[in-house]
């Protein structure tokens, strides 16, 4: 008897913590955009679609993990486009001088690491408010990108030594099967998952995202806690730049431009509150997830690009409208 109801005890907890997960919503949602998808479209279930699915949603994603910490602190990241644009010419032209792709490529992780921390510095010394902040990096760095490229695209050969090795990372497959994009996007969220979760970044964050003033007053760093996401955002954003130019092998000081928002819509949509305090790295996994798969179905059924974009904002507006009609219960609780 003690062994055939201990398990029960155990599980139920789980299925009610589940179920009342803020991705749990979600996760349904996504459920049952999956399976509108295989109604509309016989071949929108097929692995050839999905797998072109993963690796559409890798930069994206890989750039919204970052920007995950930056929201659970309660802050705002507007330059991580900017950042992709950056990151990826300076590891463009690092390559065309004949510099070999690895350190090339360490270049660029570096100049995207050393943005972020320019915005968490200038949000945690000056006290301006990371939306200001960034919404002003997002110029500024857009404008350094033009200017160190004379506004001209950069463009890789496999004529030009360590090319050909640069463009596995971005067009290659595992085992001939799975993009490359798709594999280094699931180790970046497993990383976070564990930062996130796990870790004393982590917990922290999540106790400055709620309250910042008694964060402070149980001795963490909120300072060193803000800037340490703003790095990851950077470094995140950067390595799906050095990600996109391998992938495309064409760079230019314009590419990049809007994906901060689809960026910050896939953090939100995925049950993070933009005011901070809460959200997971497995709710931006699903919140990209939803926003690839809407899309996709969107592109089979031939819908406009200009509805898309209709459509996705709607789905953003709902997100945040859920998240604020359940912060107005939990108080009235």
């Amino acid at each position: 008897m003690t062994t055939t109801t201990a398990p029960a005890r155990g599980i139920v907890p789980d299925l009610r913590r589940l179920l009342h997960a803020r991705e749990a919503g979600v996760f349904a949602a996504l459920v049952l955009l999956f399976l509108l998808g295989v109604v509309l479209s016989p071949g929108f279930a097929s692995s050839d679609n999905l797998l072109s699915v993963g690796q559409q949603i890798s930069q994206i994603g890989i750039m919204a993990v970052g920007a995950t910490f930056v929201i659970v602190n309660g802050e705002i990241d507007l330059s991580v486009g900017s950042v992709y644009a950056l990151s990826a010419i300076c590891t463009g032209m690092a390559i065309a001088d004949g510099l070999a792709w690895p350190l090339a490529a360490l270049i660029g992780l570096a100049v995207g690491s050393l943005a972020g921390l320019l915005n968490g510095l200038a949000v945690v010394l000056l006290g301006v408010p990371s939306f200001i902040v960034t919404l002003g990096t997002l110029s500024v760095y857009r404008g350094v990108a033009l200017l160190i490229s004379d506004g001209a695209p950069i463009s890789l050969n496999n004529g030009m030594p360590g090319v050909a090795e640069f463009s596995l990372l971005g067009q290659g497959r595992l085992f001939g099967v799975v993009p490359m994009q798709f594999v280094v996007f699931a180790a970046v969220a497993a990383i976070g998952v564990v930062l996130l979760s796990r870790s004393r970044l982590g917990f922290n964050s999540y106790a400055v995202g709620g309250n910042q003033e008694a964060a402070r007053l149980v001795g963490i760093n909120v300072n060193r806690v803000k800037l340490s996401a703003f790095v990851l955002s950077g470094f995140t954003a950067a390595l799906a730049g050095v990600l996109g130019l391998s992938f495309l092998s064409y760079v230019q000081g314009v590419t990049g431009s809007g994906l901060e928002l689809t960026v910050i819509s896939a953090v939100i949509i995925g049950g993070a509150a933009l005011f901070g305090g809460s959200g997971t790295v497995w709710g931006t996994v699903i919140g990209v997830t939803f926003i690839g798969l809407l899309q996709n179905i969107l592109n089979i059924k031939g819908i406009s690009s200009f509805w898309q974009t209709v459509v996705t904002g709607l789905v953003i507006v709902a997100a945040v409208a859920a998240d604020t009609w359940q912060r107005r219960r939990k108080t009235r609780a």
